[in-house]
């Protein structure tokens, strides 16, 4: 990817958020949305190499769209701030966990995972690593995982690398308040991700790196596929 115009389209999107100064620079955005999703091809056949499933994406299914919803928001700017492309097997609005790539000015991350998850499918999965909780620690304690992502943390996005935007303050209703790994269970999602510096989707040489960040995630994404597959 070209980062630095995209950074700077970018940039100049959250200095001048309204309809008339994108009118003017269309071309511009076009020229940006295009690089991004040059980038997202590539990622998504650098994926594939270790994830089949996602083999027969195409980037259309998994770019958002740069226009916001504003109906239900206080803020009104038309324009996002930031590309963003989720790459999952059953598209950007399945329960399933995907890859995310998010480009923003000094906010580009990667998460993987599943973002939100209903109350029934949330306690399903919570019974599941508890009846597999070793199997589960393999995946989420590896040492590629709590390098890239860290231990159950509910901090969201503030933190510099995280797993679960949330947590319950206690323990889930009908578990063991005493259960030794109490806080696997007090996560209401599975989302892990890490930060990356403004310039690391520059030319190609990020895929790799973004692939090692990717694989670390995939046993965790695996183990609650097995849960969410059954309600999808």
């Amino acid at each position: 990817m070209n980062t630095q115009m995209l950074l700077s389209f970018l940039g100049a999107v959250a200095a001048n958020n309204n309809r008339p100064w994108f009118k003017a620079h269309k071309d511009d955005y076009l020229m940006a949305k295009a690089d991004f999703e040059d980038g997202i091809g590539k990622a998504i056949a650098a994926i594939s190499e270790f994830d089949e499933e996602i083999s027969h994406l195409k980037v259309s299914d998994t770019v958002y769209r740069f226009y916001r919803d504003t109906r239900f928001s206080p803020d009104k700017s038309p324009y996002k701030r930031h590309f963003g492309a989720y790459i999952c097997a059953k598209g950007k609005k399945s329960l399933r966990g995907g890859y995310y790539i998010h480009v923003e000015p000094g906010a580009c991350l990667l998460a993987c995972g599943s973002y939100w998850l209903p109350t029934n499918i949330l306690t399903s999965c919570r019974n599941e690593i508890m009846a597999n909780i070793d199997e589960w620690r393999r995946c989420v304690e590896s040492k590629a995982f709590l390098k890239y992502f860290g231990r159950p943390s509910g901090n969201g996005f503030e933190t510099s690398r995280g797993f679960g935007m949330s947590m319950l303050k206690t323990c889930p209703a009908g578990f063991p308040r005493d259960y030794e790994f109490l806080d696997y269970l007090r996560l209401k999602d599975y989302c892990c991700w890490t930060p990356v510096a403004d310039d690391f989707f520059e030319g190609n040489r990020w895929l790799d790196e973004a692939c090692k960040v990717f694989k670390a995630a995939k046993p965790m994404m695996d183990f609650m596929k097995s849960v969410i597959d059954d309600y999808e």
